[in-house]
Formats: C-alpha cells, sequence, structure tokens
C-alpha cells in the first residue's frame, strides 16, 4: 500500500508540495483529478494510518490542523524507516515534515535524538559530496565544473566586472619527460599553492581551479583591470621566483598568463567569449617567449606586463593569433 497526497489546485497545502521540498522528483507525481489525490512518492506501508493523514483535505476551515496531521504522519514514516536503517528515506519524510510545519502555524514535530543525528550526518555527506565533485583530485583545487558554475553565476549576477586569467606552466612535458610525473604532480600541487597565496592576499573573493591538464584558471571578481593584471604579474613572479630545487635538483618552473575581463556594461558579453580571448593572450604570451602576463591595455592593445613588456613582436603575434581564432584555425 503507498501513501497519498491532498490537493492537486495551486493554492492547497498538500505533501506533493512538501515532497518536492523533500527531494522527491516532481515529474514522479501524476497529477488528477480534483478529488482524487495522486500517489506518494514516499513507499509508506506498513506506517499504519499515514495513508489517511496525507489524505486529509489541506484546504479546509482548519488546514492548521490537517498540516499538522499530515507532519506527524511524515514524522512516523521517518521513525518506521530509521529503524530500519533507511535513513535517506527518512530523512526526505522528516524534510516534507519540516516543510510542513513551515508553512503556518503548525505545531513543531518531534524528532527523534537518533534521527536528528543521522540527518545532520547525511547533510554532512550530501555537502561533501557536492563539493568533493567540484574538486579536482591531483591539486584539491576546483575543477573545470565548478569553474563553469560560478562564472556563470558570477555573470549572471551582474554583481560587476569578473577578470580571468589562464596559467600555463611553460615546457611542462619536458618536466615529465626529464623528472617523471611524480615530480610533474608535485609541481602543479605547488603552483596551486602559489598562486591560491598570492589571491588570498590581493584578491580575497577570487579563486583558482584547474582548466585541464598544466593549466589553471584564475577568476578575479570585481578589480579594475589595471589591479588584475597586478595580481597575474605577482602570480607569475611568485612562481619563477619558488624554489623548485626544493621537489627536484635543478628543476626550474615558469608559467605563461593570458588575462581578459568581462565589461558588466556590455550585455552582449558571455563567459565563453570571455575565456576564447584570454586563450588567445595566454597563445601571444606563449609565443613571445613564455614567462609573461599578456592582457590588453584601456585602448584594446595586446601588452606584455612586468619585465616582459619590452619584448618585441608583440603586435605582429597578435594580429597572428586574432587572424587564426576569427578564420576557424585553433590557434595552438
Amino acid at each position: 500500500m503507498r501513501g497519498s497526497t491532498v490537493g492537486s489546485s495551486p493554492d492547497r497545502v498538500s505533501t506533493g508540495g512538501s515532497a518536492a521540498l523533500a527531494g522527491a522528483p516532481s515529474s514522479e507525481t501524476p497529477q488528477t483529478g480534483f478529488h482524487q489525490p495522486p500517489a506518494s512518492t514516499f513507499d509508506t506501508a506498513p506506517i499504519v494510518g499515514i495513508d489517511e493523514a496525507l489524505r486529509l483535505d489541506a484546504a479546509t476551515d482548519d488546514a492548521g490542523t490537517a498540516r499538522a496531521a499530515q507532519a506527524r504522519a511524515h514524522e512516523a514514516a521517518a521513525e518506521v524507516l530509521a529503524d530500519r536503517g533507511d535513513w535517506r528515506r527518512a530523512y526526505q519524510h522528516l524534510r516534507a515534515a519540516m516543510a510542513l510545519v513551515h508553512l503556518g502555524d503548525t505545531p513543531p514535530v518531534h524528532v527523534p535524538e537518533q534521527l536528528r543525528r543521522e540527518v545532520d550526518r547525511l547533510r554532512r555527506e550530501r555537502a561533501e559530496a557536492r563539493e568533493q565533485s567540484r574538486r579536482d583530485s591531483l591539486t584539491a583545487t576546483w575543477n573545470r565544473r565548478y569553474l563553469d558554475e560560478r562564472l556563470s553565476t558570477l555573470r549572471d549576477g551582474g554583481s560587476g566586472a569578473v577578470c580571468v586569467a589562464l596559467v600555463d606552466v611553460d615546457h611542462f612535458k619536458q618536466v615529465n619527460d626529464t623528472y617523471g610525473h611524480a615530480v610533474g604532480d608535485a609541481v602543479l600541487r605547488t603552483l596551486v599553492g602559489l598562486m591560491r597565496a598570492e589571491i588570498d592576499a590581493r584578491a580575497p573573493e577570487g579563486f583558482c581551479a584547474r582548466y585541464g591538464g598544466e593549466e589553471f584558471a584564475l577568476v578575479l571578481p570585481g578589480p579594475a583591470d589595471a589591479d588584475a593584471v597586478a595580481v597575474c604579474e605577482a602570480v607569475r613572479a611568485r612562481i619563477e621566483t619558488h624554489d623548485w630545487a626544493a621537489i627536484a635538483p635543478e628543476l626550474r618552473v615558469t608559467a605563461s598568463v593570458g588575462l581578459a575581463c568581462l565589461d558588466p556594461d556590455d550585455q552582449s558579453g558571455t563567459c565563453d567569449g570571455l575565456l576564447d580571448h584570454v586563450d588567445e593572450l595566454l597563445y601571444v604570451a606563449k609565443r613571445t617567449g613564455r614567462n609573461a602576463v599578456a592582457h590588453r591595455d584601456e585602448t584594446g592593445q595586446v601588452r606584455l606586463a612586468g619585465p616582459a613588456s619590452g619584448r618585441r613582436g608583440v603586435d605582429a603575434v597578435a594580429r597572428a593569433v586574432t587572424s587564426s581564432a576569427r578564420s576557424g584555425r585553433p590557434v595552438r
């Protein structure tokens, strides 16, 4: 026997609504006639009395009583399922009960201490699983999935300028070929620590994410273009001057950086387009001698920051890269 929900009209308080809040997919709840409630997404057997409680009409004059009965029914289901060790479904019922309590003047449900502890554990597990799905397993920094989500949120939120840099380790294949992949992995982990230290000190709202392979994205929300250039140049310099010989004798590591900012007033801009521009600038930094930060100044001209600013041929490389990108040919 399966439990039922009440009231399918929009102005009714129903278990279907609370079940949705509990994480049950709405597509599993079929819509039927006005007085014929759809089947509950929770398996309530053999919880005596729950079906009757869930069929109570919450649109009656005593809606609070109906909600209270429904909340108690979900609480009872949670206890039974908890006794069986089915903590995840117990958690769903408990959330449904809590949702009903928050809908109005419904007396709070009593939650057994053991169930409360298990629900807290499930919450932690879900939060940990969510974070782990957005972490790079090698470097423990954020991954591409998190990067895409945050860029979309930052852009849609219209919270200000968003600057993005791509940092690519120079000649990383040679590091792996010369010292082995274990050293290469240690280089990437150390690199993340160096970048985080600079971001934390100079742009606390920013973050680092592994973009792929030996390439990392730095996201800097809010700063002016000049400030973003300064952060990226500090990151580049810190990588260059780090004592890499502590990992392997005579090891030296540098990185090339491309940086671009999305103007909050330019509604035609997209994060995907921004990353394309950043990738082009990264290629300019590599083609002009590596170990440099490439960006565009206020006039749109491509420049190199810091000690690399005096290098020749930047304009020619930038034109070649832009031409390749516009023709659809890969710039790398």
